[in-house]
């Protein structure tokens, strides 16, 4: 008996280890490297040996409306915590991609084009250096005269200035007194612990990767200039007239859209400080960037929401926008709803900053506190966009997400999170039509390579609409399928360790799915590869139909759910949903058996929003 006994014990552990071995994900070398130093734990979590640097900035910008020069004087405090001896200091300034020399995925105009950074003094460790950043692309490299030792911090100071760009995408003018200034000052590229210095250039399509930093800064701007920024403002008594401020601070405690300046109170210069300068001050701590849009003819409305209701923290809302801009009349109230809805619903963690400012420009880009979004004449569209970009502030924002190289860690989840918000503004079935029309439809009409590569795939080795697919539509997709497979309570309590895990610091693919496994106390690695490092696409068909029994071939071979929708012989109707679940066991072939026994007249298989390829093989009629 218990030599029978042991030899169950030895089958069922070699089961388990060889279940475990084919359950395995591709990791790239240094990534396998990162976990096996510790900086990084397979149950989700940062390593015993996690670390990441930090930097101090404090920034006195100016912005001149005649020249459209943006100049600066910085000071960086940047913190070494790493093993590492630093002998270079990479110098990241994204606005570059402006200069013609710059790589870029597409053409421009001559209005895009400038001369980029200009550096007139640059101090490290009171060492100077000759360094006029003229040579530089969007990453510069500064040799160390003394090195930075391991767990030591070292102080950088840079003036500098450089041109906004004519044409505005996502900064630049606006107009010809309304600026958005993004990415306009030089910072220390993201040195971490599995690509140590982070030197991929910037291009036009990829997006960012910037530690958690503390801002202090301030922006001289002329008399009738209002500026919007990340942070919050120190100084409103300073820069507005005693009215306006006060409408200011009313403002954040209020559940009413308030006007803080109209049309002719802009116009009539009664809004700021007559001085023929205002110094705007901002503080921001632990957050990934900075940025501000200023003019002196937007109209500024304001209002707050309860974000937490524990503590019974609001935030303030605010839009900054032209007279013409009638998709921003409503931003407001469209954004307490949004972060009400973020805060309380899905992601359902509480909106983490004390500001969230829309700006009327062109980009329809997130940024730290805010988003610079276009005008488009559709107050719909409009809406689920600002939703979108607002949504980022969990990732990548919340999270420190490296967009350059794992953009759907990001993409992604705005994506779900504006389908979901969607069901709740406009309903499931405009939501549903919406999000097939506009993420999935263009992706699973194209048979082309660039659709079907891996979802892991590096964000800066897809391109086009392979690059907008991977990182939004089939990565949405992935997120809303495991969704359906944990259902919503297991779903949130996983993904809300994920965040908790990773809150201000610096997640890669693997942390969210070893995140995924732990809390969720499921082994999914099953269907993380199914869906992340294969060229699956989405194409079921009614295979077979055996008295009480309906087999389903997945041709495309993502792990999908679906609804099988059966009409019987006696005209009787049934719909039976299936979870990904379905797939785990046999990713090619499902059987599903039919509580219900009475002869089957027609079935058919319904994806929903996971649209099939090719749907004419979805029916089966029985004779």
């Amino acid at each position: 008996m218990r030599k029978e006994l042991l030899q169950l014990v030895v089958v069922a552990f070699v089961f388990l280890a060889q279940n475990s071995i084919a359950q395995e994900l591709y990791m790239p070398r240094n990534i396998k490297d990162a976990y096996a130093k510790g900086t990084r734990s397979m149950d989700g979590k940062p390593g015993k040996n996690y670390w990441q640097n930090h930097g101090k900035y404090t920034m006195e910008i100016t912005v001149d409306a005649k020249t459209k020069i943006v100049s600066g004087t910085e000071t960086i405090i940047y913190e070494n915590n790493s093993n590492d001896t630093l002998r270079n200091l990479p110098i990241r300034f994204v606005n570059n991609l402006h200069k013609p020399s710059s790589p870029r995925s597409g053409n421009v105009s001559q209005d895009f084009l400038s001369d980029g950074l200009t550096i007139t003094s640059l101090k490290i460790a009171d060492e100077t250096y000759k360094e006029d950043g003229r040579k530089w692309g969007t990453v510069g490299n500064v040799k160390l005269k003394k090195p930075v030792p391991p767990h030591s911090k070292v102080t950088l100071n840079i003036d500098w200035n450089y041109p906004l760009s004519k044409e505005s995408g996502r900064e630049g003018q606006i107009d010809e007194t309304t600026f958005f200034v993004a990415y306009s000052y030089p910072r220390v590229s993201v040195f971490d612990d599995y690509n140590k210095w982070d030197r991929l250039p910037h291009t036009d399509r990829q997006e960012f990767y910037n530690d958690f930093n503390d801002y202090t800064y301030s922006v001289k701007a002329p008399k009738n200039y209002v500026v919007y920024a990340t942070g919050d403002l120190l100084n409103p008594d300073e820069v507005l007239q005693p009215e306006f401020a006060a409408r200011l601070k009313k403002s954040y405690t209020a559940n009413e859209v308030m006007h803080i300046a109209n049309e002719q109170e802009m116009k009539s210069g009664a809004v700021t400080k007559q001085n023929e300068w205002n110094v705007w001050k901002f503080e921001a701590k632990n957050i990934v960037d900075v940025c501000f849009g200023l003019s002196d003819h937007y109209l500024w409305d304001a209002s707050s929401v309860l974000v937490d209701k524990k503590t019974n923290r609001r935030a303030s809302v605010q839009a900054a926008y032209d007279v013409k801009g009638t998709d921003f009349v409503a931003s407001v109230k469209n954004n307490q709803y949004a972060l009400d809805y973020f805060s309380n619903k899905w992601p359902g963690i509480p909106y983490p900053f004390s500001k969230m400012t829309a700006f009327q420009g062109f980009a329809d880009m997130e940024y730290p506190m805010m988003c610079n979004d276009s005008q488009m004449g559709d107050a719909k569209f409009a809406q689920l966009v600002q939703d979108h970009e607002v949504a980022h502030t969990y990732f990548p924002f919340y999270m420190g997400i490296n967009e350059t190289r794992y953009a759907f860690m990001d993409e992604g989840w705005a994506t779900t999170f504006e389908y979901l918000i969607g069901i709740e503004e406009h309903g499931k079935e405009a939501a549903d039509k919406f999000y097939k029309q506009f993420r999935v439809e263009y992706y699973i009409k194209d048979p082309s390579t660039e659709e079907d590569q891996p979802i892991i795939s590096m964000s800066s080795q897809v391109s086009d609409a392979g690059y907008g697919n991977n990182s939004y539509g089939k990565a949405s997709l992935s997120y809303l399928a495991l969704k359906d497979m944990l259902g919503d309570d297991l779903f949130k309590k996983s993904l809300h360790a994920y965040m908790e895990n990773w809150n201000g610091k610096h997640p890669i693919p693997w942390d969210y799915f070893n995140s995924m496994n732990t809390a969720s106390g499921k082994n999914l690695n099953w269907f993380f590869n199914n869906w992340f490092f294969t060229n699956n696409y989405i194409d079921i068909s009614v295979k077979n139909v055996a008295k009480d029994t309906v087999s389903v071939e997945n041709v495309g071979g993502f792990a999908i759910p679906f609804d099988l929708t059966i009409v019987y012989a006696d005209g009787s109707k049934e719909t039976v949903h299936q979870t990904p679940a379905v797939w785990e066991n046999n990713q090619k072939l499902a059987t599903i058996t039919l509580k219900n026994k009475k002869q089957i007249k027609q079935i058919a298989v319904d994806g929903g929003i996971f649209m099939d390829a090719t749907p004419k093989d979805n029916n089966l009629e029985l004779k």
